[in-house]
C-alpha cells in the first residue's frame, strides 16, 4: 500500500512538472511571437516560424529554415542559440570577412558568459571555453586549419552549405558534420575573437553533464561517419587530413577522454594495490602538470580554481569517455539529443516563477555512477594509506574521491566560499 502511494505521489509529480514546463513552453512562444509581431510593425522585415515536431533535432529545425522563400535569397545567414544575445553591430563586423574572400564559408565568433560568476561550476566551465577559443579555434582559422562551427554565434554563407550537401541530423554535432563537408570541399573558416557574444553557461551538473555528452558522442559518432570521406577528399591536402583524423577526432574525440578516464580513475587506483604495477612519474604527473599550465596560463586571476578544475575534469572524463565509446561503436543513446536547460538571468532570487518546485526521485538527486565511483576511490586511497608501497598516492585518491561525492550530490560550489 505504501509503495503504491510513492509511486502514484511520483507520478503526479511527474505530471505536474511536466505541465507546468508546457505552460512556461507556451507562455516564452507568445512572448518571443509577440516581439516579432512589435519589430515587423515597425517595417522590420522578420518572422515567426515553428515546427509541428522536432524531427532532426536542431539539424532538421535548420533545414527547414533554409528552406523558407526569405531564407533562399539570404547570402549570408547568421545562427544563434536561444540564450545568446548578440550586439546590434554583429553583422557589420562579421559580414566583410565574406566580402574581401570568396573563399570563406563560416565566421565564427567566440561566446562571452554572462554567469560565468555565478558557481564553482560555471568558472570551470569558462576556464575549458576560453582555451578553447584561445587555443583550438585561434589557431585554426589562424593557419587555415581546421576548426569546427561551434552551432550558434556564427555566419554561413548559404553557397557553401548547399555546396557541402546542407543540414543533415545523422548525428547530434549537425554543426561540425556541416563544418567537416564544406572543408572536404575545400572552403575556409575565420575565427574572430574579438567579437563576443553573451550566453549563458548551464548552471546545474547534471545539465552540464548532458551538454558534454552530446557533444562528445557526436564527434566519436561523426568520425565514424567521416574518416572514409575525409580519407578520399581530393581538394584537402594530406596535411590537413592528418590533422582531422589523428588530431581533431581520433585523438581529442576518442582516445584523451579515455586514456585519461581509464589511467587516473582505474588503473591508478588499483596501482596501489598489486605491487608489479608500476607507473612511470613522467607519465601520470610531469606531462599533465605542463598541459593543465598550457591551459590555465591565460587564466591568473582564476589560478586558484585549478586544483578545482583538475578535479572536476577527473569526474568529467568518466561521461566523456561513455559518450565517446557511445557514438564510436553506436551503443545506446548515441544519437540522443536532450536539450540542455538554462535558468536565465533574469532573476534576481534564482527562482522560475512559472515553474513549481517538485518532489524529485533519488534518482534525480544523487549520482549513483559518481558515488559508486567515489567508493571505489576512497577504497583505493585507504588501502594504500594503511599499507604504504612504493608510491603513495592516499592524498590524491582522497581528493578524488571527494569530487566524485560532491558531483554525486550535485554540488556546484554555489557558496561565496567557493567562488
Amino acid at each position: 500500500m505504501l509503495r503504491y502511494a510513492a509511486r502514484t505521489g511520483y507520478r503526479q509529480s511527474y505530471m505536474q512538472s511536466r505541465a507546468s514546463m508546457l505552460i512556461g513552453y507556451l507562455f516564452l512562444q507568445n512572448l518571443v511571437e509577440l516581439e516579432c509581431e512589435s519589430w515587423a510593425v515597425k517595417g522590420l522585415n522578420i518572422k515567426y516560424a515553428t515546427r509541428s515536431s522536432r524531427k532532426g533535432f536542431k539539424a532538421g529545425a535548420l533545414k527547414k529554415g533554409m528552406e523558407c522563400d526569405y531564407a533562399k535569397q539570404c547570402e549570408y545567414v547568421a545562427i544563434f542559440d536561444a540564450d545568446f544575445q548578440p550586439e546590434p553591430d554583429f553583422l557589420l563586423r562579421t559580414v566583410p570577412f565574406f566580402v574581401h574572400n570568396p573563399e570563406v564559408a563560416l565566421v565564427q565568433a567566440r561566446w562571452s558568459f554572462v554567469n560565468d560568476t555565478a558557481s564553482l561550476l560555471t568558472r570551470v566551465q569558462k576556464m575549458f571555453f576560453d582555451y578553447h577559443f584561445k587555443v583550438e579555434q585561434e589557431a585554426g582559422s589562424a593557419t587555415f586549419s581546421f576548426f569546427s562551427f561551434n552551432g550558434t554565434a556564427g555566419v554561413w554563407r548559404t553557397a557553401a552549405i548547399k555546396e557541402a550537401g546542407g543540414w543533415k541530423d545523422r548525428t547530434t554535432v549537425e554543426d561540425m558534420d556541416l563544418a567537416v563537408r564544406a572543408t572536404l570541399k575545400g572552403w575556409k573558416f575565420v575565427y574572430v575573437g574579438d567579437i563576443r557574444v553573451k550566453s549563458e553557461l548551464p548552471s546545474t551538473y547534471k545539465a552540464y553533464c548532458r551538454q558534454q555528452f552530446r557533444w562528445s558522442c557526436g564527434g566519436a559518432h561523426l568520425f565514424r561517419k567521416v574518416a572514409k570521406d575525409i580519407l578520399t577528399a581530393k581538394d584537402v591536402s594530406l596535411i590537413k587530413k592528418f590533422h582531422m583524423l589523428y588530431s581533431f577526432f581520433l585523438v581529442r574525440r576518442v582516445m584523451a577522454p579515455t586514456v585519461a578516464c581509464i589511467l587516473y580513475n582505474i588503473i591508478l587506483p588499483i596501482s596501489v594495490m598489486i605491487p608489479e604495477l608500476f607507473l612511470p612519474v613522467w607519465g601520470i604527473a610531469y606531462i599533465p602538470t605542463v598541459l593543465l599550465v598550457v591551459t590555465a596560463i591565460r587564466h591568473p586571476k582564476n589560478l586558484h580554481i585549478l586544483p578545482f578544475w583538475i578535479l572536476f575534469e577527473s569526474v568529467m572524463t568518466m561521461h566523456r569517455m561513455r559518450a565517446a565509446l557511445s557514438g564510436l561503436f553506436e551503443l545506446s543513446e548515441f544519437n540522443e539529443w536532450v536539450v540542455t536547460k538554462k535558468t536565465g538571468n533574469n532573476f534576481e532570487d534564482n527562482e522560475v516563477p512559472l515553474l513549481q518546485k517538485t518532489r524529485k526521485r533519488l534518482r534525480d538527486r544523487v549520482n549513483f555512477r559518481e558515488i559508486v565511483f567515489s567508493a571505489f576511490l576512497f577504497f583505493c586511497a585507504s588501502y594504500n594509506l594503511v599499507f604504504p608501497g612504493k608510491t603513495s598516492y592516499y592524498f590524491n585518491l582522497y581528493l578524488q574521491g571527494l569530487a566524485f561525492v560532491c558531483l554525486g550530490l550535485n554540488f556546484t560550489g554555489t557558496c561565496s566560499c567557493c567562488q
